[in-house]
């Protein structure tokens, strides 16, 4: 039985769930519920799950009548396979079943695996590739206007050209993912999709960072273009990127003629985005025309900013960031240890995972071993919850991962909502800066405590 019925006086929601950036209706909560106590009362599917493996569910009601008082059910999904099958009667079936033994997906990949010898080397990749040509064009997608369209078809329409000449045709296993499962079969039995939420259940890969029973949106690289096109017909949340941020205020704790050091607060860019153009930068410029950010803090991350009032400045400043002349430290609160799975060592140390982005979801980063660049960052435990971080190195999202990796310290920030659970903002910190004048060539130090709560966390080492 695929289609669960909810007992529950819990309002639906006025529009869709946007996919991509979302907090779970509790709708999608109560049938999460009912999912994970499935999945733990079955050993084979368990046993599987536990080796980390996302869950999704779909609230849908008939789509005629449509009333507030019909009756909601939920649909439950899967990413990839499910030991090994696809063919659970409890959870919707692929959007097209490649797994069939004698179907010709099955019987031409058992022919490509048996031309082992070397002459047959080129002529095994043609077939590989023309057999993954032939597995997209199976993925028919509809959408809730009740068209429907081919996966290449999908990729290309959506993707500029650019994207499209290095990459014409989809990652591997794009459309096996649990949002475009749920919908599919949605649409297919004339359900009208509510709302809809994924979970991960298990352990987290050694790349990516995943907590079990956490929330997660969906992967924008294989999943945005499909639900771009699947969603079409639904009144959808809208992207919360695409509504603008409050224009918060910027202090500044020192100028001269040369620079000057502000306090960016959490919530607002350093440089202006793709989307929202308030930034630190922006604010600058518009009373030093040819001011420059020297660095940047992630957007969530508050606490001391270099701007250089010019461009020899800015080179300057740029040469000691070069050079490793320039010294950090940031504070960070940690999620409390009983919410944690892995415990960090308290005291002191060094964390070393190299880093690259996660090209199907960004703006996520990865640790990869093989591909990716030397993040390095030292750290020393304040109190059981408090770290300063010392940086090494500048990558993307760096102390975030490094504190939230099982092979960090494993326990993410709080608040930190693509790595760890979304809190009242990020709590983390640039708390501490040290560089050379880029004019005088003066020592420069600069301190800016982080009140946290009641408390002001100041350690001035």
């Amino acid at each position: 039985m695929r289609l669960h019925l909810i007992h529950t006086d819990i309002p639906k929601p006025e529009r869709f769930t946007y996919p991509f950036c979302y907090e779970p209706h509790p709708l999608c909560q109560l049938a999460a519920k009912e999912v994970q106590g499935y999945i733990d009362s079955h050993a084979d599917i368990k046993e599987d799950a536990d080796r980390g493996k996302m869950f999704g569910v779909l609230i849908v009601t008939p789509s005629t009548p449509l009333s507030p008082s019909a009756p909601c059910y939920f649909l439950a999904a899967y990413s990839g396979l499910l030991a090994g099958r696809n063919d659970w009667d409890y959870f919707v079936p692929p959007v097209f079943d490649a797994q069939q033994p004698d179907g010709h997906f099955k019987q031409e990949e058992r022919a490509i695996s048996a031309m082992t010898d070397e002459e047959h080397k080129e002529t095994r990749k043609q077939r590989s590739q023309e057999l993954q040509l032939w597995l997209f064009h199976q993925y028919q997608f509809l959408n809730a206007q009740g068209e429907t369209k081919g996966l290449v078809d999908i990729w290309q329409d959506y993707h500029k050209e650019k994207v499209r000449r290095k990459f014409p045709l989809p990652p591997g296993g794009t459309g096996d993912c649990c949002a475009p499962k749920l919908l599919q079969y949605a649409y297919q039995q004339r359900l009208k999709p509510i709302c809809m939420a994924e979970f991960w259940w298990g352990a987290s890969p050694r790349q990516e960072i995943r907590h079990h029973l956490q929330y997660y949106p969906a992967c924008r690289g294989k999943c945005k273009p499909i639900l771009t096109w699947m969603l079409q017909g639904l009144e959808v949340d809208p992207d919360p990127e695409t509504l603008g941020f409050p224009h918060l205020a910027i202090e500044t704790v020192y100028e001269d003629e040369a620079l000057l050091v502000v306090n960016k607060p959490s919530g607002l860019l350093s440089t202006p985005g793709r989307i929202e153009q308030y930034s630190v930068e922006r604010v600058m410029q518009q009373r030093y025309p040819d001011s420059h950010v020297a660095h940047r803090l992630d957007m969530w991350t508050s606490g001391l900013l270099v701007v250089a009032k010019n461009l020899e400045v800015y080179r300057a400043l740029q040469q000691q960031f070069i050079k490793h002349q320039v010294r950090k430290r940031y504070l960070a609160v940690l999620e409390p240890l009983d919410n944690m799975e892995h415990v960090g060592v308290l005291g002191k140390g060094t964390i070393s995972l190299p880093l690259r982005p996660d090209p199907v979801n960004r703006p996520r980063q990865v640790v990869d071993y093989e591909h990716g660049k030397c993040a390095v960052t030292d750290y020393e435990f304040l109190s059981e919850d408090i770290v300063a971080l010392y940086p090494q190195t500048g990558r993307t999202h760096q102390l975030r991962i490094h504190c939230a990796h099982p092979e960090g310290l494993g326990r993410p920030i709080k608040g930190d909502e693509l790595y760890g659970t979304k809190s009242d903002r990020l709590y983390l910190h640039a708390e501490q800066i040290w560089f050379h004048h880029p004019v005088s060539g003066e020592p420069m130090h600069f301190v800016l405590p982080f009140q946290y709560g009641n408390t002001t966390l100041f350690n001035n080492k």
